[in-house]
């Protein structure tokens, strides 16, 4: 049988990667297709498989400007000759899903998220951009809407990786959508029942993730909190942060599970469509405070592996920094908090969906584990 997969953009290794990851493990001779490829920043294991760019990769300066194309790429996507390809698996965040496949063919689209710049995050990501660009976007944007919409009904099934995706695919694409949350890598993790007394932010400093929530929050608190990243709001933030907030930039996988195992707590204010932070603390047995909206409501059980907050609010956070902070030592048991994570290991989540692809793909399975072999759709 011959398989691809299609992915957005290969510039790094993020999330969306760590997924496509999985998947070459279901399907090591897999061939992926994208709109722009950057080896180097790559895995191995992805750099192994034949990786074919769409005409995007040809455009001046696309490994550094691929967004700026956004509006060529539903034809891009389209052109791709895909006629030897029995099953295709699409991994959705930036237009993938809408190539063209044979008739007989399956399409599986796994989305990590609907394009929320053109979606629920129109307003803001518009708002951003200077007036000239506003103009190119706003009509770009128009038509991106309806080729997303008509793109989303060729597909033969949709996986989500939220409850909060699948709502958003079932109001943007009028598709129901089968959720499997994605995978952490836990064996980077141990956890900790002593920790410093520092509180922990870890992501891109941009403006949705809301640190500026929790620096605030912290000038009040006079709390030690360490800030982990790096992006568009760093200088901004570093301007008018307090003594008691550190911005410790980018680190290093080591480093970083030194400060999710020795934190008291993560603080994640923003939504976001999943969270893989989250998950990767409380694999270091630490609990988590979280604005109480979006994918984090499939990770974070209250009062067990964290606690909410539900106004996305500088006292609401404040408020439930000080319920933390006012439970017993023990409340929040480091053992089970991380145990809980093993739901989201990667052998669960490639198990779940070989047997997804199994049942949309008729396929039976082999004596391997990591492989399936191809029942011939009934002509």
């Amino acid at each position: 049988m011959r398989v691809a997969f299609v992915h957005y953009w290969l510039v790094n290794m993020r999330g969306g990667e760590y997924v496509l990851e999985q998947l070459s493990d279901l399907f090591p001779q897999a061939d992926i297709f994208t709109h722009v490829v950057d080896r180097s920043k790559i895995s191995e294991k992805l750099a192994h498989h034949q990786i074919i760019e769409t005409s995007i990769a040809k455009l001046p300066a696309a490994k550094k400007h691929y967004q700026k194309y956004l509006m060529f790429m539903p034809k891009a996507l389209e052109e791709l000759d895909l006629r030897e390809y029995d099953l295709v698996i699409s991994s959705e965040s930036g237009p993938a899903k809408g190539i063209v496949t044979r008739p007989d063919a399956t399409h599986i689209c796994y989305v990590h998220s609907p394009m929320r710049y053109i979606w629920d995050l129109y307003p803001e990501y518009r708002n951003g951009l200077t007036f000239p660009t506003k103009q190119v976007f706003s009509a770009t944007a128009h038509k991106l809407r309806q080729w997303d919409y008509t793109s989303a009904q060729r597909v033969d099934h949709v996986i989500a990786n939220s409850k909060f995706v699948a709502q958003r695919v079932n109001k943007f694409w009028n598709r129901t959508a089968e959720i499997l949350n994605p995978p952490v890598d836990l064996s980077r993790f141990t956890p900790n029942s002593a920790p410093d007394d520092f509180y922990l932010f870890v992501s891109e400093l941009v403006p949705y993730k809301r640190a500026d929530l929790a620096l605030e929050a912290f000038r009040e608190l006079g709390a030690k909190l360490r800030i982990v990243g790096s992006g568009s709001e760093l200088k901004h933030l570093q301007a008018d942060a307090p003594d008691n907030v550190e911005f410790l930039g980018r680190v290093s996988n080591e480093e970083l599970n030194s400060l999710y195992a020795n934190c008291r707590a993560l603080i994640f204010p923003g939504e976001e469509d999943f969270g893989i932070v989250p998950l990767e603390a409380m694999a270091s047995g630490r609990p988590v405070i979280a604005y109480g909206k979006g994918g984090i409501l499939d990770t974070v059980i209250p009062g067990k592996t964290g606690l909410f907050f539900h106004d996305q609010t500088k006292s609401a956070l404040i408020a439930a920094i000080k319920q933390f902070e006012a439970a017993s030592p023990d409340h929040f048991d480091p053992v089970e908090i991380a145990k809980h994570v093993q739901d989201f290991s990667p052998e669960s989540f490639r198990e779940k969906l070989r047997t997804i692809i199994e049942r949309e793909a008729n396929l039976p399975r082999t004596n391997d584990p990591m492989q399936v072999v191809p029942v011939p759709k009934a002509s």
